[in-house]
């Protein structure tokens, strides 16, 4: 019949319906027997008598495979268990776990360029639900970056999160915020922001600027004290993500040690600061750049850059697995990376 399985033979069943069916087996067989004994009684002679038996015997073993089939279909439409139903992975990991490149945007303000307070002072991003829901739309993005490292705004966290819809649905953009490093405001809020984000809708946090092996254990600790369920080598089913930065050349040093702590996610090197730190020597941020790539593969993490259309192709076969794109051309520039990852 169209739309349901055609029926198999003892041994060509999945291996998980072995038991089932030898026990369906045993309990037609044992029908049967009682209905033999039942009916033998006197010895009878062939005729009306016989065919009464043979009849009734018939009857018997029809009804068993009926009774051990409904049972059958009533547990396979049983309600799906508790991991099954539990929230699902979001894109990013998805595609990460996959070894395919994901591809995000930062979420851009929604102020008006140049819109100043009643005393000309610089107003503050501003993001909205209906922009979330708008980037939740765009179906070449794969997550979104939410920067909060300049100033730390726990509205815009549920803003954006409610725009994006229900969280723990597979068709859902992973949001990803980054909050001020540990050293702004000390580790105590720090490990607040990444507890609070967390319930406000963020499917992972990024702690920029660790500057020691130290700080990124102190970093993955906050995300304990959050109950999250981290995504990690060690914990492929993880569905939250814990992103640590390397941007200093002090912590550029300690970069093997740093990509040697557990239980984080993701590794990248932030190269603009790390560049800018050295005196704006490109090809040494570069360096730095490339020496974090080749730890984030030696552990088994991704590696997250900023791209554009001229070297975004050239990222992707570098073995960078998360492309950031920013402004007008985001678009544009993750069609030519989508084309060279073969998505």
């Amino acid at each position: 019949m169209v739309g349901h399985a055609a029926a198999r033979r003892p041994h060509e069943r999945a291996p998980g319906t072995v038991h089932r069916v030898r026990a369906h087996e045993r309990r037609r067989a044992s029908v049967v027997e009682v209905g033999v004994r039942r009916a033998a009684g006197p010895p009878v002679v062939a005729g009306r008598d016989g065919r009464l038996l043979a009849l009734t015997l018939l009857w018997l073993f029809a009804l068993s495979g009926c009774v051990g089939e409904a049972s059958e279909a009533a547990a396979g439409d049983a309600a799906p268990t508790a991991s099954a139903t539990s929230p699902a992975q979001s894109v990013a990991i998805r595609l990460w776990a996959e070894g395919q490149p994901a591809f995000g945007i930062f979420v851009p303000s929604e102020r008006p360029r140049g819109e100043r307070g009643p005393g000309g002072e610089r107003l503050p991003a501003l993001y909205t639900a209906d922009g979330g829901t708008k980037l939740g739309r765009n179906d070449l993005l794969d997550y979104l970056f939410l920067n909060l490292e300049g100033s730390y705004d726990a509205e815009a966290i549920s803003a954006i999160s409610s725009g994006l819809g229900r969280e723990g649905t597979p068709e859902r953009k992973t949001l990803l915020v980054r909050i001020p490093p540990i050293s702004t405001d000390g580790p105590e809020a720090a490990r607040a922001r990444v507890v609070e984000a967390l319930k406000r809708g963020a499917d992972g946090v990024v702690l920029p600027h660790v500057r020691s092996a130290e700080e990124a254990a102190l970093a993955v600790s906050f995300f304990t004290d959050a109950g999250a369920n981290v995504w990690s080598p060690a914990n492929p089913t993880g569905t939250t993500i814990a992103m640590i930065m390397i941007e200093d050349p002090g912590a550029l040093a300690e970069a093997r040690a740093i990509a040697d702590t557990p239980g984080y996610s993701v590794l990248a090197c932030g190269i603009g600061s790390l560049t800018g730190a050295l005196g704006g020597d490109r090809e040494a941020g570069e360096a730095g750049n490339q020496e974090v790539l080749v730890h984030t593969k030696r552990v088994g993490v991704p590696d997250i850059i900023t791209a554009n259309r001229d070297d975004v192709a050239r990222r992707i076969d570098e073995g960078f697995l998360g492309l950031l794109m920013r402004g007008s051309e985001a678009d544009d520039a993750i069609r030519l990376g989508r084309a060279a990852a073969g998505r």
